[in-house]
């Protein structure tokens, strides 16, 4: 049997795919399988391309879903624009996609620890006496666990927390 995503010989095992209190399984090879809870290795899910077209609605869910995670890739963007989905089969995929932390730039680009930011806005930081200049760089962030609309970083040597909105991703 072959892996319903990259088509790999390896064996396969049965995955569920959960739809309203039902479990539909799609044979996937312990590639596949592993990296739909870990972090994904972009060049192995190229083989999107071809799986996303498949009959199967469980199959076509993981592929959104998977595309859906790699949106920082420009050919996963692609293949996202160009699939289609009927309207039950795209709220199916929705309904299972994780947000990760929730902590997004001023262009909805999503932020993890350890991005590089810029300040898009002149920011005053309170109680240090300066003002944060737009353009500013701000390496290696950290992202605030129980607020999606902060990050810290350091800026002339102080770690400040600074507002989501008011940075890009570089």
């Amino acid at each position: 049997m072959l892996c319903a995503l990259c088509q790999s010989d390896q064996a396969v095992t049965p995955f569920d795919v959960p739809r309203d209190g039902v479990a539909y399984s799609v044979d996937l090879c312990a590639v596949c399988t592993d990296q739909q809870s870990a972090a994904p290795d972009a060049s192995h899910w190229r083989c999107l391309s071809s799986s996303m077209w498949s009959e199967d609605p469980a199959t076509q869910v993981l592929a959104y879903r998977m595309l859906a995670r790699l949106e920082e890739e420009s050919w996963a963007r692609d293949l996202m624009d160009m699939l289609y989905l009927d309207e039950e089969t795209l709220a199916w995929a929705e309904a299972g996609i994780q947000k990760a932390t929730g902590h997004r730039d001023s262009n909805g680009v999503p932020l993890v620890t350890g991005d590089n930011v810029v300040l898009i806005k002149d920011l005053p930081v309170k109680g240090a006496g300066f003002t944060a200049k737009r353009g500013t760089a701000v390496r290696g962030i950290s992202i605030v666990p129980d607020n999606p609309a902060h990050i810290e970083g350091r800026v002339e040597g102080q770690r400040i927390v600074i507002l989501t909105e008011f940075v890009k991703k570089k």
